[in-house]
């Protein structure tokens, strides 16, 4: 999946989700393996002691939502992209997620979460990796081919 950006008049062809190690990393040409974490009936953005700065949630599909998140780090050091997807189902859904991370000076790093299912009544975030940035960031993405928009910066 891919979502296109315009970035100061040019297009930026993007892909990503975030994990949760911490590594460094300079531009991504294609897109590396996101994670999946299930939080059952838990909110990951609440439940976490990082800064998460998100678009507004979008539907993908009947009572399933989901939203592009740059996230940073307790200590500042450190940021990443998510997707949220909060499955409001009595059933099971599958989602395929994508994101790419934008710092100053371009993509940091382009993260892709296979398709898995999100249980019933409940959140799951695809993740990419974790890494090392002090300046601001923003996170574009999609889940199912639907355009997630691009998040504030953090």
């Amino acid at each position: 999946m891919r979502v296109a950006r315009m970035a100061a008049g040019s297009t930026a062809i993007i892909t990503a989700a975030l994990g949760l190690s911490l590594s460094t990393a300079g531009p991504a040409a294609a897109a590396d393996s996101g994670s999946w974490r299930a939080y059952g009936n838990t909110n990951p953005i609440t439940s976490s002691s990082s800064t998460w700065h998100c678009a507004g949630t979008k539907t993908i599909a009947t009572n399933v939502g989901a939203q592009v998140c740059a996230i940073r780090s307790q200590g500042g050091g450190s940021v990443q992209a998510a997707v949220i997807v909060r499955n409001n189902r009595s059933s099971l859904y599958s989602v395929q997620a994508a994101m790419d991370l934008y710092g100053s000076s371009g993509k940091l790093g382009a993260w892709l979460c296979s398709s898995s299912g999100v249980g019933a009544n409940s959140w799951s975030v695809c993740f990419g990796k974790t890494l090392s940035q002090s300046g601001a960031v923003d996170s574009v993405g999609n889940a199912n081919g639907v355009n997630l928009g691009i998040s504030p910066k953090v």
